[in-house]
């Protein structure tokens, strides 16, 4: 129980500092302004956390038995379902993401209109699926840490995080979208 207590706690502030990187560079991309320094300072913690979230996330999942097996009850563990694939894959589109800004500018280079348009559409497909992951972990890690034990109020904090979340997609994806065309697609 201790490792996902640890882990739900990297996961509480890895969102922290998700939606710290996210102000950022919404703010860099509809200003136009890049400062390499705060990027930086945005992004390494946030990294270093998603990291060490991820590692105690894995070793929690295959290592320690959770509830019952998620086929038994699929309509019941919808979350969970949607938890584990968002986790799946975030880090094959996080690779990707980390090359997109020096992937579109060769490609701009090349004139290779669609592959641009490609990387803007894995950058969104990125967004979404770590929004995905943030909004059904939420109350759990709440939860984990023994902060919430009422389901109508987990119910409030899952709406809320829905609406966070789709609040936080569309303005990321159009600040980074309008950015990127800007810079990418002539």
């Amino acid at each position: 129980m201790k490792l996902k207590k640890i882990n739900a706690a990297l996961g509480l502030l890895s969102i922290l500092c998700m939606l710290l990187h996210v102000a950022y560079s919404v703010f860099a991309y509809l200003t136009m302004y890049y400062n390499p320094t705060l990027k930086w300072a945005f992004a390494v913690p946030f990294i270093v956390l998603v990291c060490l979230h991820a590692i105690c996330g894995m070793m929690t999942v295959f290592s320690q038995k959770d509830g019952s097996s998620l086929e038994l009850y699929p309509k019941q563990n919808v979350r969970t379902i949607l938890q584990r694939a968002s986790a799946a894959l975030i880090f094959p589109l996080l690779i990707l993401h980390l090359y997109t800004f020096n992937l579109m500018k060769v490609s701009a280079e090349k004139e290779m209109t669609v592959f641009i348009i490609l990387l803007m559409l894995a950058e969104l497909l990125f967004f979404g699926v770590v929004i995905t992951h943030i909004a059904v972990s939420f109350s759990n890690g709440f939860i984990t840490l023994g902060l919430l034990s009422s389901e109508k109020k987990r119910k409030v904090i899952d709406r809320i995080m829905y609406i966070v979340g789709a609040l936080a997609f569309v303005i990321s994806a159009y600040a980074v979208i309008k950015g990127q065309a800007t810079m990418f697609l002539h």
